[in-house]
């Protein structure tokens, strides 16, 4: 027999599909139609998680035939303040163990950066034990327009969203390569978005090459990016090899952050 817990993780999953399928409005009937259950059962269930604070409701339906005013359902926001801290505990434990798995594989100097505004900020880095850098990257924001990870970072977010990040941001020359405006950034996103994986050679600082994949949350969102970084001689012949490298290494970290195995049909397609 189904288990009480089963059966409310199913309840709670099925809100969630349906807010994010765009359903502004969910009624303990359309819950029970979506999952085949008895109404009164399921209202009953529901009275206990609006009472735990996992499920919350409002009263912004519109008044039904023979009187009476349904309530909407929401899932509580607290269930999003701790996914999210979940999720941002997440990417620094489960994210390191990426990136040493990296740094094994390459021998080359592995970082983890999110977006913040129109920067990227390392939040956790590797290096290899004969590495010359001299202090750490974590904490200290770059440019997105340049960075190591920005088109990995962006790689979702469409050109309007992108213009949106970039609408105050002067594009300063840190390399040869550069991108000269947002035009010029958008032409290397798709670029960016076609393989999968973010490809910056000599735009963050000359002779500097990286390849960067995104990472993505419970919600399919890119919240993070894993990069391999290093001289462009040394790297640049190397690109496919990297990038397969972050890529499965994102896989497994996006299945630690969704609390499921790593998919077999991984991005690196290995």
């Amino acid at each position: 027999m189904e288990s009480s817990v089963g059966k409310g993780l199913d309840v709670l999953m099925a809100l969630a599909h349906r807010t994010a399928e765009g359903h502004r409005r969910t009624s303990v009937t359309d819950l029970a139609r979506d999952l085949s259950r008895d109404r009164s059962q399921l209202s009953r269930g529901l009275a206990a998680m609006r009472e735990e604070d996992f499920v919350s409701r409002r009263g912004d339906l519109p008044a039904v035939a023979g009187g009476g005013s349904p309530r909407a359902l929401a899932l509580h926001w607290r269930l999003y303040a701790d996914t999210q801290e979940l999720t941002a505990h997440r990417l620094r434990t489960d994210g390191q163990t990426a990136l040493e798995g990296m740094v094994a594989e390459t021998g080359e100097s592995c970082y983890l950066g999110v977006l913040v505004g129109d920067a990227t900020v390392t939040i956790a880095e590797r290096v290899p034990q004969d590495s010359k850098q001299v202090g750490s990257w974590i904490g200290r924001p770059y440019p997105a327009y340049c960075s190591d990870c920005g088109q990995a970072l962006l790689s979702d977010a469409d050109d309007d969203e992108v213009a949106a990040v970039f609408a105050r941001t002067d594009f300063v020359r840190h390399g040869p390569n550069t991108p000269t405006g947002l035009d010029d950034f958008l032409r290397r996103l798709a670029a960016t978005r076609e393989r999968g994986y973010s490809v910056v050679d000599e735009e963050a600082e000359p002779g500097l090459y990286s390849v960067a994949a995104p990472v993505r949350d419970f919600r399919g969102e890119v919240v993070a990016a894993l990069q391999v970084v290093g001289p462009r001689v040394r790297l640049a012949p190397r690109a496919e090899e990297l990038a397969a490298t972050a890529l499965r290494w994102a896989d497994r970290l996006e299945a630690a952050l969704r609390g499921t195995c790593p998919s077999t049909n991984s991005r690196s397609g290995s």
